[in-house]
């Protein structure tokens, strides 16, 4: 497998929207309103990365900072499509992402997912990627349905 991981280009959209057909991260029409500050404007500190196979996209990555912090991101985003899931495919792309912001000199970055059952294999790779779990916001999403909050040093 020939995984290489690099920037968000904008060649690449179509083939993203594909990816978020396959998964359940958020609805591809949304796409190109979440990545456009990132194509158009060259203040945007968004970080938007994309892991390609023989040069198809298959993975992405969106990221940016949490306003009015110095040095801390929320990883917003991270979606493997589904016949790629299971290859250590995203465990490469946070190792990525974390060196990416480590050599901009960023420290901690934050991820926040769902407290529900299907989302447990989720917790867990956060948590195997030494992700601590620093805050669950019950009730977040839904009745019943909590935030969990990880949280991660990065220039350790």
């Amino acid at each position: 497998m020939n995984l290489q991981l690099r920037p968000t280009v904008s060649t690449d959209v179509i083939d993203l929207k594909k990816v978020l057909d396959t998964i359940e991260l958020f609805p591809s029409e949304m796409l190109d309103g979440m990545i456009a500050d990132y194509f158009n404007n060259p203040e945007s500190e968004q970080i938007w990365f994309t892991a390609v196979i023989d040069d198809v996209p298959i993975a992405l990555g969106y990221c940016a900072p949490e306003m009015l912090t110095e040095g801390t991101f929320n990883l917003y985003a991270i979606g493997v499509k589904s016949d790629f899931q299971g290859k250590g495919i995203g465990h490469r792309m946070m190792t990525y992402l974390e060196k990416q912001l480590t050599l901009a000199g960023h420290r901690i970055l934050i991820v926040e997912t769902s407290g529900g059952p299907d989302l447990a294999l989720t917790r867990k790779f956060y948590e195997n990627l030494n992700y601590q779990k620093e805050a669950v916001i019950r009730d977040f999403w839904s009745e019943g349905e909590d935030k969990v909050i990880y949280w991660k040093k990065l220039n350790q």
